[in-house]
């Protein structure tokens, strides 16, 4: 009966019924049909005959099995390190007492805002063959052989513990310092309250960081590429499987393969983040506040923090360093081509990532905000499955989703292969849970009070929403528009699939300077997209606190 009356009020709001016919029909078309196209292309060894071949071939060829063992492998590695080490940071800068938070902060958050192989690049320029450390302190000879299992758990846990770290310094600051003062009251000492209160405490938000860094590893492509040598995992095997022997069916069927781990940790974590049984804020005025630990605790930590920030600091140093040589590991005398020849030579990929980047940018704002009104604001059957679909992408890796649309729009009627337009929907759709999250987030924190006010003083629903509710979106709409164009800009495993010689990009540029060992090359184009993201970040975060400014006048109004 429920069911029923929506169904009615959606009919008598043609407007809204058109939104949600058309949202669902984006979803349909390019988030469910390439991941289906790839699924189903598994199951097609040969054109037109669907069989299990594809399958029993990869579990029982050693050839196959292989970089599905090394995945799982090298993902709950990294995982498990990078959570230890982002615990550790997040634990020093919320609960001790320790000098420089906010420059660590800051530091912390540098992987970020780059493409996650500059740091592979940096391991190259320092730990290669021909690197700064290996040639002044090891006489030329490798400590450790840089390309394979373990300089891949150096890079990725440098790239990804910033997510493990951002998850659980906002899960350690929402525990409540009251309860830990109670047991150090109670006769406990430091150490028995962390492991009785606050470590328990963290659970959740320590199951989800690893879920989540687990899921980037699974996912990454471009330092597998650059690093794997002959460790080979799934990502990269899958593009070699369609790029290099053609062999589609057995890419889709190493896709799938991906796709199910990093599928089952997304639904666990989300699942884990929607537990009640943790929660510490009660509605009680509390604060939290940095103990007093022993002088040496302290030291420890401060210690711990400056190593991280240090090798931070030394990575992205030697990367910009190798951007002045003019040949790595033959002429380092320092010069300024690579950054003439980037700008000429290369512009046309500076050109075309800017283009499409910033095409592509407010096209998944407004599109994410639109379904997180939808799904935050309106009731209508099917409305959870709509959220599920659009946070969908986020949960899949770029090879899946790279795949899914070299096959699914290959062909008329939906002929977009070698078009400027297909890299604009893999970049819209791929960040497209970002502007969901952040709409969804904003409007739960909006009282419907406010929207209720305008609508009993005679407005319109499209009044009140274009007066009222947008603009207090319109903070949570900047900072998705900000992520999505770095994504968008650092962006390579989905959109290596759907590159052409029309439009090229400049993450698959340093890619191939780096296979053609021009790594000088290589580091310069890198920090020309860093330098690029850095500037929008800035435009974007003046945008954003003008906005928020004007938020709260109008809350303070309303």
């Amino acid at each position: 009966m429920y069911w029923v009356k929506q169904v009615k009020r959606i009919w008598n709001e043609p407007m809204l019924l058109a939104m949600i016919v058309f949202i669902w029909a984006l979803l349909a078309v390019f988030v469910l049909y390439p991941i289906i196209m790839v699924g189903l292309k598994s199951f097609e060894p040969k054109s037109g005959v669907y069989s299990f071949d594809v399958y029993r071939t990869l579990f029982s060829k050693r050839y196959f099995v292989t970089p599905i063992i090394n995945t799982l492998k090298l993902g709950v590695t990294v995982a498990s390190v990078g959570v230890l080490i982002g615990y550790l940071f997040a634990y020093a800068i919320t609960k001790v007492n320790i000098p420089m938070k906010g420059f660590f902060r800051t530091v912390a958050t540098f992987p970020i805002i780059s493409p996650p192989f500059v740091i592979a690049l940096a391991a190259i320029l320092l730990l290669g063959r021909n690197g700064i450390i290996t040639r002044k302190f090891f006489a030329g000879t490798p400590p450790f052989e840089i390309y394979g299992f373990w300089g891949l758990v150096i890079v990725e846990t440098l790239a990804y513990f910033p997510t493990a770290f951002m998850t659980l310094e906002a899960i350690l600051m929402s525990i409540s310092s009251d309860l830990e003062e109670a047991s150090l009251s109670l006769g406990s000492s430091k150490w028995r309250t962390f492991w009785r209160v606050t470590f328990p405490l963290s659970m959740p938000g320590i199951l989800s960081a690893w879920l989540l860094v687990f899921s980037q590893s699974m996912a990454d492509f471009g330092n597998p590429l650059i690093l794997g040598g002959r460790y080979h995992v799934l990502s990269v095997s899958a593009y070699l499987e369609i790029t290099g022997s053609y062999r589609i069916s057995y890419g889709s069927g190493l896709a799938i393969l991906l796709l199910i781990p990093t599928l089952i940790a997304f639904f666990v974590q989300r699942y884990w983040l929607s537990r009640k049984s943790y929660v510490t804020v009660t509605g009680k005025p509390s604060i939290v506040r940095a103990l007093e630990p022993k002088f040496y605790v302290k030291v420890i930590f401060t210690v711990i923090c400056l190593i991280l920030v240090s090798m931070i600091f030394l990575f992205y140093g030697t990367v910009l360093f190798g951007s002045f040589t003019k040949l790595w590991g033959v002429n380092h005398r320092l010069t300024l081509d690579n950054y003439k020849f980037a700008f000429t030579y290369n512009w046309e990929f500076i050109k075309d990532t800017l283009v499409l980047a910033s095409i592509a940018t407010p096209l998944c704002g407004i599109l994410g905000i639109m379904i997180a009104y939808l799904v935050a604001r309106k009731q209508f059957p099917g409305r959870r499955a709509m959220e599920a679909v659009s946070l969908l992408t986020f949960a899949v890796p770029g090879t899946v989703v790279g795949i899914g649309y070299l096959l699914a729009f290959n062909q008329k009627p939906l002929l977009f292969t070698g078009t400027a337009l297909i890299i604009i929907l893999v970049f819209v759709f791929r960040e497209l849970p970002v502007g969901v999250q952040n709409g969804v987030a904003a409007l739960y924190q909006i009282d419907r009070s406010i929207e209720e006010a305008s609508l009993d003083l005679g407005s319109s629903s499209n009044q009140t929403f274009w007066r009222i509710t947008l603009p207090l979106l319109m903070p949570a709409f900047f900072n998705a528009l900000f992520t999505a164009f770095v994504r968008s800009m650092t962006a390579i495993s989905a959109v290596i699939f759907v590159v052409s010689g029309k439009w090229n990009l400049i993450t698959v540029r340093i890619l191939g300077a780096v296979g053609n060992s021009d790594l000088a090359q290589a580091a310069a184009l890198s920090y020309v997209l860093i330098g690029i993201v850095l500037m929008a970040m800035f435009v974007l975060r003046f945008l954003t606190i003008n906005f928020s400014y004007q938020t709260k006048i109008r809350r303070a109004v309303s």
